[in-house]
């Protein structure tokens, strides 16, 4: 016996808009509880991580991917991509909206195999943008493995409180050809 979990990573549809929630307002919770303003954080997650949201995302043409585990495909994670949202995204670029994973999970290959599926998708794009919190060491960390550099910084509304963000940016592929 093992103590490895059996995962996958597959492509998410509308029909996951509930799961892709669900782990949406965990992992928020779970990474920010005690950093940021406890009503903003809850009003954050009720709102930006409704199910209704992810559905209004896909519609738009968003591309999402779940990590799931075994038994039975327990969402613990995923990626979500669209178009971009940030303020210094240029033509060509795709904004990787969000990249989740549960706390239990994270330093596992998932985490690689999520960005993987991301850039694997962006045909055509010439940059991947992200948002990230300015004193989030650990995401920081991980996107500067896969290539990402600070281009500027924003100011991010969680539930009414405004948070320092930086924005990252990486080339892909597709802008050498």
């Amino acid at each position: 016996m093992t103590d490895i979990p059996i995962w996958r990573i597959r492509p998410a549809g509308p029909e996951d808009a509930d799961a892709l929630g669900l782990v949406g307002a965990a992992t928020f919770l779970e990474s920010f509880a005690g950093l940021i303003d406890g009503s903003a954080l809850v009003a954050h997650c009720r709102d930006q991580h409704a199910a209704e949201t992810y559905r209004a995302y896909l519609a738009r043409g968003a591309k999402a991917w779940l990590a799931e585990i075994e038994p039975g495909g327990a969402p613990v994670g995923y990626a979500l991509s669209c178009t971009p949202e940030l303020e210094l995204a240029q033509p060509g670029d795709l904004e990787l909206k969000r990249i989740y994973l549960l706390s239990r999970f994270q330093g596992s290959y998932m985490a690689s195999a999520l960005m993987q599926a991301v850039m694997s998708e962006a045909a055509g794009a010439r940059r991947l943008l992200l948002g990230v919190k300015d004193d989030n060491s650990r995401a920081l960390a991980f996107y500067r493995k896969h290539g990402f550099e600070t281009i500027g910084t924003r100011r991010f509304d969680v539930g009414g409180k405004i948070y320092n963000d930086y924005v990252l940016a990486r080339p892909l592929a597709a802008a050498a050809l």
